[in-house]
């Protein structure tokens, strides 16, 4: 799957749910909130303290 840090949260989640649990394990735990609906991959990494690239290989991965 085609993943990038400036796709939406809410996108991933539509087109790869199976990400939920990667995300979950990482500490980003509101995956339904409005904010993850409009919040890219990159800036919620950025909030949660993660790297952002560390983050994509998993993402990527699946």
């Amino acid at each position: 799957m085609e993943v990038s840090k400036d796709m939406t949260i809410g996108e991933l989640l539509q087109k790869a749910p199976e990400a939920a649990p990667v995300l979950l394990g990482a500490g980003m735990h509101c995956l339904g909130c409005p904010a993850s609906q409009g919040e890219s991959i990159a800036e919620a990494a950025m909030v949660h303290g993660l790297d952002v690239d560390a983050l994509m290989e998993q993402l990527q991965a699946l």
